[in-house]
């Protein structure tokens, strides 16, 4: 018993830690992955660098997005594109 009294603050820091930073993180992963796979023609975005565009082609192949933009069109990755900031825009 008193060999487990050692390990239990160790496995407590670990629980704490799983609870409030790992797992949060993989969900934000999962919600990322949903949102970019999501991706439609004609939407509004912002990418993770500020760039304000509109969604003109998606290529599954390489995972890609061609956005528009005042500057003409430019293709991103889509992964670069923000999640948070993008669903603001759409909300009225």
């Amino acid at each position: 018993m008193g060999d487990l009294g050692q390990f239990l603050p160790l496995l407590l820091i670990f629980v704490v830690a799983y609870f409030f930073m790992i797992r949060p993180q993989i969900k934000r992963q999962k919600d990322e992955k949903k949102f970019a796979g999501a991706l439609k023609k004609g939407d509004k975005v912002i990418t993770k660098s500020g760039m304000h565009g509109k969604v003109v082609d998606l290529n599954d192949k390489d995972f890609s997005c061609i956005l528009e933009t005042m500057a003409g069109r430019i293709k991103f990755d889509r992964s670069a594109i923000s999640m948070e900031l993008s669903k603001k825009l759409q909300t009225p």
